[in-house]
């Protein structure tokens, strides 16, 4: 994927990965406008010479209108980011959960699909133009204090490949972006092995470069999670991951 024209819509762009994805693909010469919630974000970004909409993406008529705003304005785009999400921890023993789950679901799975439903029509029309979706490591390593957000990414997984097959031969290209914890808004303190934010972009934009583009984005610090079944280390790193149960409120591992 040459970085250096693309017209780049980044819907969940206000903060962490999504923020510095669009600083990366400015710097690298393409047009960028990010989509998000945040309004006073997204006057900063405007500030800084992005095109910014408002959006949400549980809301049809919101991501309709965002999606109109944007195309009027940038009637070349070509790339479509989508990466809007919720990060919620559930405990499983308390019904209370589902509406974490619901929320979850919504803006992750649904929230995608709206977005993708969006933007299809007018990349068809061009006949090229890329959507990149994002999960998670935790698509493919569950992480046990948040299984409804390891259930929405890997079910963005499952529909980016389909997705992928059902555009095949259209010009556009379906490509999946599958972070492991990254540092991002004090995550660092949280996890003092999240790859930080600077290295992780660089190593993407690196893989994104490439000739062709990989279906899957996969940077080093997201293979142990991806490969974890193939390799045979799934079980056993599950019952890792298990200990942070007692993160849960009453709760011990």
């Amino acid at each position: 994927m040459d970085l250096s024209n693309r017209t780049v819509l980044i819907v969940g762009g206000t903060s962490g990965i999504g923020r510095e994805l669009a600083q990366r693909f400015a710097a690298a010469g393409s047009t960028v406008a990010v989509a998000g919630r945040n309004r006073e974000v997204l006057a900063q970004l405007a500030e800084g010479g992005f095109g910014t909409f408002a959006i949400d993406v549980t809301d049809s008529a919101s991501v309709a209108a965002a999606r109109d705003a944007a195309l009027a304005r940038y009637p070349e785009l070509d790339t479509v980011v989508t990466m809007a999400g919720v990060m919620l921890l559930e405990d499983l023993r308390d019904p209370a959960h589902f509406a974490a789950a619901a929320t979850t679901i919504d803006t992750n799975v649904v929230g995608t699909i709206r977005v993708i439903d969006a933007f299809t029509p007018h990349l068809l029309r061009r006949g090229a133009g890329a959507f990149i979706t994002v999960t998670s490591g935790i698509a493919f390593l569950p992480f046990p204090p948040m299984p409804s957000y390891a259930a929405s990414k890997a079910a963005v997984h499952a529909y980016s490949e389909a997705l992928r097959a059902q555009l095949a031969g259209t010009g556009v290209d379906v490509i999946e972006l599958v972070p492991p914890a990254v540092a991002t808004a004090g995550q660092e303190k949280v996890n003092p092995r999240a790859l930080p934010l600077d290295d992780f972009a660089t190593e993407v934009l690196r893989l994104l470069s490439r000739n062709p583009t990989p279906h899957e984005i996969l940077v080093e610090g997201v293979l142990m999670h991806r490969w974890a079944e193939r390799d045979g280390t799934y079980d056993a790193l599950v019952a890792q991951r298990s200990q942070a149960l007692r993160m849960l409120p009453g709760r011990e591992a």
